[in-house]
């Protein structure tokens, strides 16, 4: 009988030192676990911060490039069409339109690259000013006589589904001066309830042929597809060329 009760007892003390065991055990096995997910967390911030940092660095230099070789430039053309201006209206005579037009968008490329400078040196997200509601001054410079429509009730847009359909018919726009020959171009921008879609067309002769290779066309897809857009750009019947965004909202 005492021996049962000393095997009795010596079963409960193993239970309970084997308990004792377990319970250490798991405590340290999840200070481990909690100490293995803090340094992934530290590494994953760490490695978030790094890249934000060359981020930056990258975009401050990009803004330096851009300075440096385009600034200047524009700067000149602006200062050179104003004083070309001033001389004729000084002898009499009525600037041309080019001229006029020549320095209407050497003002407007310095503030948009002022602008585009600016968003790249800010630590942030924020977007340009480019956005629907500048789309008239634009068509006034276009150099192609262009029909403007809006379907739809006009609503707010986010800044980059704004800016990039500004940009779109900016790009086509300037397109459509390049390559459309004599043309008329057609704007329009029509509010769904789901998307917005931004159409841009001409009635040219030359610009059924097939683009020259360039960046603006990828430019202006890029733009649409990163929104989870589609662009559509081909010759349009009978004659012309139409660009087409389809942009969500």
């Amino acid at each position: 009988m005492r021996t049962d009760r000393g095997w009795r007892r010596f079963y409960a003390a193993g239970w309970l030192v084997s308990a004792g065991f377990g319970a250490f055990a798991s405590a340290q096995w999840h200070a481990r676990l909690r100490e293995v997910e803090k340094r992934a967390e530290e590494a994953e911030r760490t490695r978030d911060e790094t890249a934000r940092r060359r981020a930056v660095e990258e975009r401050l230099r990009i803004a330096r490039e851009l300075h440096d070789s385009l600034t200047h430039s524009i700067s000149v053309i602006k200062v050179q069409a104003g004083v070309a201006a001033h001389l004729a209206r000084k002898n009499g005579d009525e600037p041309s339109a080019a001229l006029l037009a020549i320095q209407e968008a050497s003002s407007d490329a310095v503030r948009e690259l002022r602008s585009t400078l600016d968003v790249l040196r800010r630590d942030d997200d924020g977007g340009s000013t480019s956005g629907l509601d500048r789309l008239p001054a634009l068509l006034e410079r276009a150099g192609v006589p262009t029909n403007y429509t809006v379907d739809g009730d006009r609503r707010p847009l986010p800044a980059d589904v704004d800016q990039t359909a500004y940009r779109v018919v900016q790009e086509a726009l300037t397109n459509v001066t390049r390559h459309a020959g004599e043309a008329t171009a057609s704007v329009r921008i029509t509010y769904g309830p789901r998307r917005l879609t931004v159409r841009v067309s001409d009635d040219g002769t030359g610009s059924r042929q097939p683009p020259v290779p360039g960046y603006g066309l990828i430019g202006m897809r890029e733009r649409v597809e990163a929104l989870g857009g589609h662009l559509d750009a081909g010759p349009a019947q009978p004659r012309g060329w139409t660009v087409r965004a389809r942009l969500p909202r």
